[in-house]
């Protein structure tokens, strides 16, 4: 299937005042898992890739260019998207990869640098083909940040996306990021003056502490985008820690990999039909 644009995905969720999940990749099970669950519910998903993942393995492009391999093989509607990027270098690198969209993370920065360097990058991908998701008002659970306190400011959140042409924005509205219980309230009032404000689709990060009532809620006061990590990644490794309290003698990873691709599948299915509505 040919490459699938982010923002078509995200704005079509958005017109039908639907969520659409993002769900973020870890190794290539994880994406190959993503695809399954998108493929088994027929409804389209956003795989991404994060700064802090891209470290882990070294370089962007062999899982970069294996994400992408699966989502133009898959007979679902996919979209490939870098999470969380911190460098301006790394978020132009991506897209000349074939990432169609990337998240610029410039959100600790004091507020007219980040504004600069979010510039910066929209300018490089609007010129490619790609859009650009930005952060306003830090999110709780990142660099040390647990301040549920919190919140983006709808005229701040104005006028950063007019000046830097955003297609898509990243707000703290009360949920934190590797939460592991789904306990986190979100300020739903406060969603809707966001998008009002803003004019574009929003980005709900830190979704693994949310539930879905909180989240379906969020859907309907403005939210767009469900980036969901922590929640997914759960059930990966207990489905792994199961396999290996059963089979105490297997040596073959597929074994344990393959039940945990299976079991992260199915949740990340479950929660596409959940945010489709």
């Amino acid at each position: 299937m040919p490459q699938i644009n982010t923002i078509d995905l995200v704005r079509s969720a958005d017109q039908n005042r639907r969520g659409i999940g993002a769900f973020n990749v870890v190794h290539l099970e994880t994406a190959e898992a993503i695809a399954q669950a998108a493929e088994t519910t027929g409804l389209p998903v956003i795989m991404q890739l994060s700064h802090n993942c891209i470290n882990f393995h070294g370089n962007l492009t062999p899982l970069g260019q294996a994400m992408i391999d699966i989502a133009q093989l898959s007979t679902a509607n996919i979209a490939v998207h870098l999470d969380h990027c911190e460098s301006v270098d790394l978020a132009c690198q991506a897209i000349d990869l074939g990432f169609n969209s990337v998240m610029y993370d410039g959100s600790t920065l004091p507020y007219e640098e980040n504004l600069a360097a979010t510039v910066k990058v929209v300018e490089y991908a609007h010129r490619n083909g790609a859009s650009v998701e930005a952060e306003l008002g830090e999110i709780g659970g990142k660099k040390g940040a647990h301040t549920p306190g919190v919140r983006t400011d709808p005229a701040e959140a104005h006028e950063f996306v007019q000046a830097t042409g955003v297609d898509t924005l990243a707000v703290a509205v009360g949920s934190e990021h590797a939460m592991t219980e789904r306990t986190a309230r979100l300020d739903h009032e406060l969603i809707t003056q966001l998008r009002e404000s803003t004019g574009v689709p929003l980005v709900l990060h830190g979704s693994s502490g949310v539930s879905d009532e909180q989240i379906l809620q969020g859907i309907r006061s403005g939210m767009t985008k469900i980036n969901v990590s922590t929640h997914l990644n759960s059930f990966f490794t207990e489905a792994i820690a199961q396999y290996l309290h059963q089979n105490p003698t297997v040596v073959d990873s597929r074994k344990y990999l393959g039940a945990a691709r299976e079991a992260l599948s199915a949740e990340a299915a479950r929660l596409l039909s959940v945010f489709a509505g």
